[in-house]
């Protein structure tokens, strides 16, 4: 097991992405911890492997600091990996909601993750360890509806090159960009059945990504095959977005 006795801590690792992200490390052979504000519906488990649930409300800086160097130290005395994965953000126009509202989004994608890092830190030093963000292609493009959202997204990113070259050699900072995945709550954006298809027939391979596969993704960046990367961002999007040019232009189409 390639990241056997090792120790990893997802945030909102509860359901969706983060939850495959905790089941991909649990198949790998980490020892996995998740946090969120509510406990995960089952457990989350893999490979005969259950991930260790932890209450949290990541927008609380005093319980992120309390947790990281008090309760993780002391249960599992290490932490090698960190995977910043909590976040999102509800459908909203800049117009529609005041600026207290869209910077709560703000702060739940970006300066969240900040501060969990932050407080990781000298753990992860100690074990020569990774942190992964898991980022969108919502903050590589114009997210109209999802704008705080994306410029969150966008500084993530940042945030993880910055942090790269400042906590090197000790520790590598990669980030996941990810394109649209397929979890239990993508009717909510997309709609049922046939338009989770039908969005999935948008993307060059043809569908959405599964949790899981979102995870295996973060394993390699973990992993010591991806030793000499840091600073970097695997973009994790099934090909990206089909122009739309492509479909409105005329030339070398059949009559």
């Amino acid at each position: 097991m390639e990241l056997d006795g090792r120790v990893v801590l997802v945030t909102g690792g509860t359901r969706g992405v983060g939850a495959g992200i905790a089941r991909a490390f649990l198949r790998a052979g980490a020892r996995v911890a998740v946090c969120a504000r509510r406990p995960p519906d089952t457990p989350v488990e893999a490979a005969g492997r259950t991930a260790d649930f932890h209450p949290l409300d990541l927008r609380e800086p005093t319980a992120v600091r309390e947790f990281l160097t008090t309760t993780l130290a002391e249960r599992y005395g290490r932490l090698d990996v960190l995977v910043n994965n909590a976040g999102g953000t509800p459908h909203r126009l800049l117009g529609e909601g005041e600026a207290e509202r869209h910077a709560r989004v703000v702060e739940l994608n970006l300066t969240a993750p900040l501060a969990v890092s932050l407080a990781a830190h000298p753990l992860l030093r100690a074990s020569r360890g990774a942190v992964v963000m898991i980022g969108s292609v919502s903050g590589t493009r114009p997210s109209p509806g999802t704008a705080a959202y994306g410029a969150a997204k966008a500084g993530l990113e940042n945030l993880a090159r910055s942090m790269a070259v400042e906590w090197a050699p000790e520790v590598r900072v990669n980030t996941l960009v990810l394109g649209m995945v397929r979890t239990e709550l993508s009717h909510l954006h997309y709609g049922d059945d046939d338009g989770v298809a039908a969005v999935g027939r948008t993307v060059p391979l043809g569908r959405l990504a599964a949790p899981d596969e979102i995870g295996e993704a973060a394993v390699f960046l973990a992993s010591d095959r991806a030793a000499y990367v840091s600073g970097a961002s695997l973009l994790v999007h099934g090909g990206g977005e089909r122009p739309a040019f492509l479909d409105a232009a005329t030339a070398n189409k059949e009559s």
